[in-house]
């Protein structure tokens, strides 16, 4: 059973046995990301989770960090998002102490040296090409834009080539400084732990003291950011449409509707409703999109979970010249889905295919530490995966449809395109 207790400086830490598995995940989690910055600093947060790797004053450089976990056989990566930051070191349980001090060391020391801050934005906007040059990835960043326009929500993660290349070494400082605070951090230790590997946690993680304030004008706290908020009145489609011509041969494509927050209680009806649209080899869009008509090789639904609000999605990559045929599919998909209820057999399948994939992903330490880190922020109430899956199991048909009926409304429907049609062409596509 999970454990919560507070370090001495403030960092809330969650304790996750797991029988069963020799591995310990260590995570750090922090509920500040992308959408907390402004435009002259946009992806400081992606650019400070660079820098945690470059060099500590006990570990010089980024060799001297990575040799040492990589002798271990370690797995450790770091992720950022709207609305939060991680990093994370699976290990071997004997050795998890390495995996304390090393991601202690990394959060608490790291140098920031100027010439490696500079060395990093080429690499990021390398990272950035490398995104936009691939259509699967770009086309993302692209219904960001259709969703949420020019708000943070909207913008890119990792910053723009500019943005980047001008940001300062003091304004990342002053960032980390005023972010990476212990009260703002979540720890969360899951897998083979003990009583003697929660004493070594504490001893490297109790090192850091707290501050009183940044050392600049900004001091980052969870939810002190712009919220987002809908239109009142319906947008005409070409507001609703982003588009990205490229010289390809498959169109990326993705339809996106205003969906729910972490916060709401439909979520657990949205998993099966998006589970039951396009969760699967055999759900619906799969089906009709992919094995009767040849018109995708990949087609999904799933949602994007943010502090205020959300949105429900689906994914596709089409043969451009049958674009067409494949939106009045889905469209009439959609409209099945929210006006009639689903049958028993059908809603049984998506809930034990949600238990399923759940019951083995959890089999992994670093799936579980990212399950509690996650719902310390972003939930009203702790968890277990079993008392989620109750709850999944709980879920109606008249819930699904309802949800469907106030979901998937079509002409409040965002879509983002990559592909070698220009935006009237597209807009010809899916005006009816």
């Amino acid at each position: 059973m999970h454990s919560i207790s507070k370090l001495k400086n403030g960092i809330n830490l969650i304790t996750v046995p797991v029988k069963g598995t020799k591995a310990v995940t260590v995570l750090a989690m922090f509920p500040i990301g992308s959408r907390y910055e402004n435009k002259k600093i946009s992806g400081a947060s992606h650019f400070v989770e660079h820098l945690m790797f470059k060099g500590t004053k006990k570990r010089p450089t980024s060799l001297d960090i990575s040799r040492e976990l990589d002798a271990a056989g370690a797995h450790f990566n770091a992720f950022t998002y709207k609305d939060y930051t991680g990093y994370y070191v699976k290990i071997d349980g004997k050795q998890q102490k390495l995996a304390y001090d090393i991601l202690s060391d990394m959060l608490f020391c790291s140098k920031f040296e100027p010439e490696e801050i500079e060395k990093e934005k080429g690499v990021i906007t390398e990272e950035i090409r490398m995104y936009d040059d691939n259509p699967i990835m770009a086309v993302d960043n692209l219904f960001d834009k259709a969703m949420f326009g020019e708000h943070p929500l909207g913008w890119d993660i990792a910053g723009t080539e500019k943005s980047v290349k001008n940001i300062t070494r003091n304004e990342l400082w002053d960032y980390y400084k005023s972010a990476y605070r212990p009260n703002n951090m979540v720890l969360v230790a899951a897998g083979d732990v003990d009583k003697k590997g929660i004493e070594d946690l504490k001893k490297y993680f109790e090192k850091e003291t707290p501050r009183s304030e940044s050392s600049g004008k900004n001091c980052f706290q969870q939810n002190e950011f712009l919220k987002f908020f809908w239109p009142e009145k319906i947008l005409p489609l070409e507001k609703r449409i982003e588009v990205g011509v490229r010289k390809v041969d498959q169109a990326q494509v993705i339809l996106g509707f205003p969906g729910l927050s972490y916060f709401d209680k439909k979520k657990y009806a949205a998993s099966v409703l998006l589970s039951i649209l396009g969760g699967s080899m055999s759900s619906r869009l799969f089906v009709e999109v992919r094995e009767k008509r040849g018109l995708a090789y990949s087609i999904g639904a799933g949602s994007v979970w943010h502090l205020d609000v959300g949105a429900a999605q689906i994914q596709a990559g089409l043969d451009p010249e049958r674009l067409k045929e494949a939106v009045k599919v889905i469209k009439d998909e959609l409209r099945k889905i929210s006006s009639e209820l689903v049958g028993k057999k059908e809603l049984a399948e998506a809930k034990s295919n949600i238990s399923g994939r759940t019951v083995l992903s959890m089999e992994d330490s670093s799936a579980q530490a990212e399950l509690f880190a996650k719902q310390f922020w972003f939930s009203p109430k702790m968890e277990t995966y079993e008392e989620v899956l109750k709850k999944i199991e709980k879920v109606t048909a008249v819930e699904a449809r309802d949800l469907a009926k106030q979901i998937f409304v079509l002409n409040k429907m965002r879509v983002a395109v990559i592909g070698p049609y220009g935006k009237k062409e597209i807009l010809e596509i899916f005006k009816d």
